[in-house]
């Protein structure tokens, strides 16, 4: 879950971006005192995420606003429905609009296109999971966005578990070590009890990890018979994830091969901001 510091750290950092020179439409045209209550919509069918955030926005703006979220997050939303109201000084709305929105939008957009991809495999008995492949500094929501929608958080960072990826492997093969030594180098040097992942391309490789000691084995763009062969040699020998190019119309005959888990990069890298707008009125 996400912490307060994290959020006010990314939001002050979001709105100094924005609001770091001020607002000169607003503070040129808009009465100080002027009140006012915006309501924040659904444009488009989705999931909703980020309404914290969003919150934290209005509040760091301006401490006086009310603001109501009558959808949490996770719900569903529908073209038309109020999200919010937001009630105050009209400039200090005007002022955090954008940035609010932003949030909202985005961290909506990566929940909405998690929840698709977990329907597509509902009732298999797989897991969707994200990546480190996140805007930068903007993981810890874009991962909680992903926990909103459904879907497993894969490594957090670089020192949350080991994953021995292909250029890994690469540059310890290239000076003669075998897999079954590079799982035995990575057990000798990293923190005991430590989960180490190990990726591969081939089924052969796949068993030799496994019988190496890896607890889990990434199938990387393999084809979907490499994997059932995967599968059937693994099978309660590791845990197996399946990785590369998976997308929406693939995914269920990805799971379909006996796969634990299926990580998609492109449930945060390429997913679509959800449509939601604020009206003043």
């Amino acid at each position: 879950m996400l912490t307060n510091d994290q959020i006010r750290r990314l939001v002050d950092l979001a709105l100094a971006e924005d609001l770091g020179k001020g607002d000169i439409t607003t503070d040129s045209l808009i009465p100080k005192k002027k009140t006012g209550v915006a309501s924040i919509l659904a444009k488009e069918k989705g999931i909703l995420a980020g309404s914290e955030v969003a919150r934290q926005v209005f509040f760091r703006v301006d401490p006086e606003l009310k603001v109501r979220f009558r959808v949490k997050d996770g719900a569903g939303v529908s073209p038309g429905d109020i999200i919010a109201t937001v009630e105050g000084r009209a400039a200090s709305i005007l002022k955090a609009e954008r940035t609010a929105l932003n949030f909202l939008q985005r961290l909506s957009g990566i929940a909405t296109e998690t929840n698709r991809y977990v329907k597509a495999v509902e009732g298999l008995p797989v897991r969707i999971m994200d990546t480190r492949k996140t805007a930068p500094g903007l993981r810890a929501l874009e991962k909680y966005a992903v926990k909103v929608g459904g879907g497993k958080n894969h490594r957090m960072h670089l020192g949350d578990g080991v994953l021995i990826k292909d250029n890994h492997l690469a540059a310890l093969q290239s000076e003669g070590l075998s897999i079954k030594e590079i799982i035995a180098l990575i057990r000798r040097n990293a923190p005991a009890a430590t989960t180490v992942e190990v990726e591969v391309s081939t089924p052969r490789e796949a068993l030799e990890a496994a019988e190496a000691g890896a607890n889990i084995v990434m199938l990387d763009n393999m084809s979907l018979d490499a994997m059932r062969r995967a599968v059937k040699m693994l099978h309660r020998v590791a845990l197996i994830e399946a990785s590369g190019k998976i997308t929406l119309d693939t995914v269920r005959a990805v799971a379909e091969t006996g796969v634990d888990f299926i990580s998609v990069g492109a449930i945060t890298h390429s997913a679509r901001a959800l449509d939601i707008s604020l009206e003043l009125e």
